[in-house]
Order: C-alpha cells, then structure tokens, then sequence
C-alpha cells in the first residue's frame, strides 16, 4: 500500500519593520493555491514542490496536496491571512488523518515569517501539525538560507532542511534530500530527529553569501563532510535575516541524526558555531555610495556588456519598498543613457499610462509613494513605450519555470532610461523582467535592478561590472538604523558579547 504524504507549502520572509502588512491580497499576487492545483503550477519547476512532486512519483506516494502559498516579503502577516494559511495545512492534514492514516508529512517553509500574533510563525505551524499528526509520523521541512531557526521548529521536525546557496538556486534539490530521508523513515532505515543551536548573535557567516569563496562555502564544506558521518543525517546552516525585531533573529545550525548520534550532533553544531563566531568580522558584502555607480556609468560608455547597478537597500526579497528613487534620480541629473531600471512599484503611474497609451508622453509623480522620507516620487516626461499584463515565467537558475507576476505594467521612457513601473512588488531576479517587458538588458549600457544578492545568478553573467549600492532604503546593511525591542539580549554585535553562548543568547 502507498505511503500518504502530505505536501505543504507556506512561505514569507517578514520585514518586522517594514509598514506593509502582509494580506492575503498579497499571497494571491505571487500565488496562493490550494489542494491538486499546486500540481499543474510546479510540475517541471526548480522549486521545492517541483521537488516533493517529482519525489512522489519516484517513491510512489499518495500524496495529499495541502496546497501552496508564498508572498513577497514584506511586512507582518495580517492575523486573517496567517490563520487562513495555517487552517488551509492544518485542515487538509486533519481531513487526511480522519479518512485514512497519514505517513509523513514534507513541507516547503521559509523559516523567517512573522505575525500580528506570532513571532515563531513556522513554529506554531510545525507544533500544530505535529498535535495532528502525532509524534511517530516523519515530519520534514525545508527551509530558506535566512530562516530565524528555532527550537519550536527542531523540536517539531524530523529534520530541517535549508538552501545550501545564495542566490538560492537548490530549492529542487533541498525537497528532494528531505523526501529521500522521509522514505528512509518510512522504510524503517532511519529514526531521525532535529536539534537546533543559536548562538548568542545577530549576524553572521557572511549573510550566506556563496557566489565567492569566503566563510559560507567553508562551513558548507563542513556540513558536507559531517553529513558523511554515521549518525548524520542533515546539517543546515541558517544565516539568518536581520530585519526582524523577534527574540530568534540570527544565525543557527540544524542538526538532523540518529537516536544514538545525540552527543555527536551537538558537537557537530557546535564545532559549526565556533567557526562562525571565530570569523565573525568576515563579510563579503561591498555597499557603495550612488555616486560610485554614477562614476562607472561614465566610465563605460561604448564598453560591452552592461554594468550592472544592484540598489540592495531597496530589495523587494527583503521586504524593501521597491519604489525608492535616489539612484533613478541620479540617473536622471547625470544624463546617464541606454540605461534599463528593473522596477519601480507604482500602480497608479501604471494606470495613468495605461489610459494615455502607448506612444503618449505623460507627465509622471513616480515612485517615492510609500515613504518619501527614502527619496521622493521623480518628477518627470515619461513616454509609454510598451504596456503588458506583467506576466512571465523564470527561465534562469532561480526558480526556473516558476511563473511570476508583476501585474499591469509599463516600460516608461525617462530621458535615456527605459523604467520597467509594475503594480505588484518584485525582487529582479530573472532577465525575463525585461526580456518580458521588450527589453534585452545585453544591450543596454547600465542596468538597475532591485536585488541585493539574488540578482547575480542570472545578471552577473551578462555583466561587465556589478556595483551594489546603499541607497538608503529600509534593508539598509547599518543595523544601527534599526530598533530592536524583543530581541534576546546580550547579542553581538549590538553589545559587548565575548562569548557566542552568551547570557540567554545561546538556545540549544
């Protein structure tokens, strides 16, 4: 008889101190799906339901499609969309369970979602569906890179997997490795468990940063090797995300092992830790002022290839605002030229061109809506050169086949920039943003986009310089613009903490 998983997806990374919440409006936007129709929308993707789908066929399950739900980040969930989400889960395995027996149970979180009511969003669901399922059914989870880990989530789990890249490419192959342990369980081969460690620290191991060498690769090149061991089933490695004023912010390391393997799983988390306490002071990360990427534009007039301009304080995967202006701005006074800007979000300018049509000049108020404080709305002639539903599949490395969708949008020509303006937030992640939009970014001279890190899977390629800049936006890396009210204290490096076990810092 086939085994019955149940496949779940819930994924958000919560910007505590952003001011939009997060609705169900806007799950719907990137996708909210319940029950079989998550089957048709990843079968084939590089996502992590692509990957339980394909592992399902493989070992034969009965699958329980639960459904999908992933929103841009931003901030809280509303009270209304978490518990919407929560029950759609919960429910399905309730339902499950009461007309026959539930074996497993393979789910694809985010790992840093937050709510109007709770701080451990991932947590609660994990504890949740653990009173339904009860405590011998395998219950994985694969996790993002910057999960704010905890020990509700280990507790809850048999094993937390998380992305082992960033950008994060491997999202298939993490559901794939936590399916193959959920076999392995289900067979009788293995008895897994979760044990989670968090040092007394808010930042750490370079954000996760794995396109160069440097700290990251070096501790996943520990957790390779330790997963080799008897015992050892999965060592995750959580960076964390900063921007969550939560008593979990920060790195962790998750160890999935054997019964017997306790003792060696907590040393191997700590050997981890030590290592990323050691480098502490490692970053890979290179913030520029504007007027850096003004200089290079200048510079590489005529030269092949683009430069590539990456406003990471503006990151819509962080839950930046995604219509911040200080760099469109300076483009705009430097008469820079041939330049392609991925994105501004402005539905109402989107509208306005949508009722002038293509080929008319407007006069726009664009972007600078959501908090002029971090640049104001540019006012400028624009003419409408193209206007689209916004819709597009992901044909690079990250999340490839996923459709996406920037909602109505309009390519405005401002001067010698061609702003790609869009009415549902998105981080520039995928050269279809302007391949989509009638755009070849090979062409262009410089292109802007709205990304800290994600960007260079698909951008750096095609670049002949990458220059990220500080533009003042909300996902600034200064952590001392930030107000921290529930976050465990002593933690480094906000306080004067010599020691990773510090004080009520390390949870284990």
């Amino acid at each position: 008889m086939a085994y019955r998983v149940l496949v779940a997806q819930f994924m958000h990374e919560t910007n505590t101190f952003s001011k939009l919440p997060t609705t169900l409006e806007d799950y719907r936007k990137r996708w909210l799906i319940e029950g079989d129709a998550m089957v048709p929308r990843f079968t084939g993707t590089k996502n992590e339901v692509g990957g339980y789908i394909d592992a399902a066929k493989k070992y034969g399950w009965e699958p329980v499609w639960a459904g999908a739900a992933n929103a841009t980040p931003s901030g809280k969930l509303t009270k209304e969309t978490w518990e919407h989400i929560r029950d759609m889960i919960v429910g399905a395995a309730k339902k499950a369970k009461a007309v026959g027996k539930l074996d497993a149970v393979c789910l694809s979180l985010h790992g840093a979602m937050v709510t109007e009511t709770e701080d451990d969003a991932e947590g609660a669901l994990l504890e949740a569906l653990r009173g339904v399922v009860g405590p011998d059914v395998p219950l994985v989870a694969t996790l993002d890179l910057h999960a704010n880990a905890t020990v509700k989530m280990a507790k809850n789990a048999n094993a937390l997997v998380s992305y082992r890249t960033y950008p994060h490419i491997d999202g298939y192959e993490r559901a794939v490795q936590a399916a193959a342990l959920v076999q392995e369980a289900l067979e009788g081969k293995k008895q897994p468990r979760c044990l989670l460690v968090q040092p007394a620290m808010l930042e750490g191991a370079d954000h996760g940063r794995t396109t160069q060498p440097g700290l990251m690769r070096d501790l996943l090149a520990k957790a390779d090797a330790f997963e080799k061991e008897p015992g050892i089933n999965v060592v995750s490695i959580q960076a964390g995300f900063t921007w969550a004023d939560i008593p979990y912010t920060g790195p962790s390391i998750a160890v999935s092992h054997e019964p017997a393997a306790e003792a060696r799983a907590k040393a191997v988390a700590a050997a981890i830790l030590d290592e990323i306490w050691k480098r502490r002071d490692e970053s890979s990360s290179d913030y520029r002022p504007i007027s850096d990427a003004i200089a290079a534009a200048r510079a590489g007039v005529g030269k092949e290839g683009p430069l590539v301009v990456a406003d990471g304080t503006d990151n819509p995967g962080g839950g930046g605002y995604n219509d911040t202006t200080p760099v469109l701005q300076a483009l705009i006074d430097a008469k820079v030229e041939n330049v392609a800007f991925g994105t501004i979000f402005d539905p109402g300018t989107v509208q306005q061109a949508i009722k002038a049509g293509v080929g008319a000049e407007i006069d726009v108020v664009l972007g600078g809506h959501t908090d002029p404080s971090m640049g104001g709305p540019v006012k400028a002639k624009a003419i409408v050169k193209m206007l689209s539903d916004g819709e597009f599949k992901n044909d690079g490395p990250m999340n490839a086949g996923v459709g996406t969708s920037m909602g109505p949008t309009a390519v405005l020509r401002v001067g010698g920039i061609d702003v790609v303006t869009i009415s549902n937030r998105i981080q520039t992640i995928d050269l279809q943003v302007f391949l989509s939009q009638g755009i070849d970014p090979c062409t262009k001279s410089v292109v802007v986009v709205k990304s800290v890190q994600h960007f260079r899977a698909a951008y750096a390629p095609i670049a002949r310089e990458v220059i990220l800049v500080d533009s003042g936006g909300i996902c600034s890396p200064d952590i001392t613009r930030l107000k921290f009210t529930k976050l465990r204290r002593p933690i480094w490096p906000l306080d004067g903490v010599n020691d990773p076990y510090a004080g009520a810092g390390a949870r284990a």
